[in-house]
C-alpha cells in the first residue's frame, strides 16, 4: 500500500541530472573564461576539447524525456 501513492507521483530522474551537472562541472572554467572575454577561437575550441560534455548536454533533454 505504500508504494501505490509513489507511482503516482512522478520521479525525480537521477542519472540525467547528475550527468548534466558533473558536463557543466566539466565546462566550467571554459564558460568562465568565456565570460570574461569572448572569443570565437575559445568558442571553437570548447567542442574539440569537451565533447563528452557538450553530448551529454545536447542529449540531456533526450534523457529526461526518456527517464519519465
Amino acid at each position: 500500500m505504500k508504494d501505490a501513492g509513489r507511482s503516482a507521483r512522478q520521479r525525480l530522474p537521477l542519472i540525467p541530472l547528475l550527468l548534466a551537472l558533473l558536463a557543466l562541472l566539466d565546462l566550467r572554467t571554459e564558460l568562465q573564461l568565456l565570460l570574461d572575454h569572448f572569443t570565437l577561437a575559445s568558442l571553437v575550441e570548447i567542442p574539440r576539447h569537451h565533447s563528452l560534455a557538450i553530448a551529454v548536454l545536447l542529449c540531456t533533454p533526450w534523457l529526461l524525456q526518456r527517464s519519465r
